[in-house]
């Protein structure tokens, strides 16, 4: 049996995947980047080998994506974040014609065709308000798990308005609400409400079209994706692999080399979307 594996190394997380011949997961990891992005890059993909039962030898092709990509150097090539969740969004999702993918850096608004290619895609990557970075901050200054913020939120009976663009000043904004003893449960809606419209203006710049994959941490956020449906007025497409799907779509295309045995197609030392 041969396997394929590709790493995602991003701003908050780093993720591993390996498919087997077939293109399903045999194993896979997550842990949090830290400073050190080679050892983070390295310990995932040894997770996701040790998780699968794979012994290092039966994968024949690792391709590295994520702003961390060319840390990856235990592998092959390269391909861009884009190109990999619009990839991997079509294989768990074959109806997936636009992807939504939020992490802690950066928000992307991704149109993709029947077979995962990029047909048009936008991105966030000079601010952090739409993002999980502005989840982090109003966490932060509430001084709750990031991981609680969902739940919390959908408490809310009566939603702030929360005015500011910049996650700068997100915890002064959130603290000054408290201030005027505004519960928790509508500040953090009100701080979901806000993402998710940036995130649907994001969307309907490279349009809107059925059906949506939600990609990225932030799927695990409850709270998030029930904003961004509400916005949208549309269902999204979540499953337990959404967190991976950046590392699915590299394991993807270092398996069409496996199986072609030729550079597949948007690869080589770099790729730009």
């Amino acid at each position: 049996m041969a396997f394929a594996a590709g790493v995602d190394v991003g701003s908050t997380q780093t993720k591993a995947v390996i498919v087997d011949e077939d293109g399903n997961i045999a194993g896979r990891s997550l842990l949090d980047t830290g400073a050190n992005v080679l050892k983070a890059a390295e310990s995932s993909y040894l997770l996701a080998l040790e998780q699968g039962d794979i012994d290092e030898e039966e994968v024949e092709y690792i391709i590295g994506t994520g702003y961390g990509r060319y840390r990856v150097t235990f592998g092959n090539s390269q391909v861009t974040e884009i190109s990999c969740h619009g990839r991997g969004a079509v294989h768990l999702f074959p109806n997936t014609r636009t992807v939504v993918d939020m992490g802690g850096q950066d928000t992307k608004a991704i149109s993709v065709n029947a077979e995962g290619e990029i047909t048009d895609f936008c991105m966030n990557d000079k601010c952090a308000a739409g993002t999980g970075r502005f989840l982090g901050a109003a966490a932060a200054a509430l001084d709750i798990s990031i991981d609680e913020l969902g739940h919390i939120s959908l408490r809310s009976e009566k939603p702030i308005k929360i005015s500011t663009t910049c996650t700068v000043f997100a915890e002064s904004e959130v603290l000054a609400w408290i201030g005027k003893g505004k519960k928790i449960e509508d500040i953090l809606w009100g701080v979901h409400k806000s993402i998710a419209s940036r995130s649907a203006g994001l969307m309907r710049r490279v349009g809107i079209k059925d059906e949506i994959t939600f990609t990225g941490g932030v799927t695990r956020n409850v709270g998030m994706v029930r904003a961004l449906e509400e916005r949208l007025e549309k269902h999204l497409n979540i499953s337990e692999d959404c967190h991976y799907v950046g590392a699915l779509g590299a394991a993807l295309f270092a398996l069409d080399n496996v199986l072609t045995g030729r550079t597949p197609a948007g690869t080589s030392s770099e790729v730009t979307g």
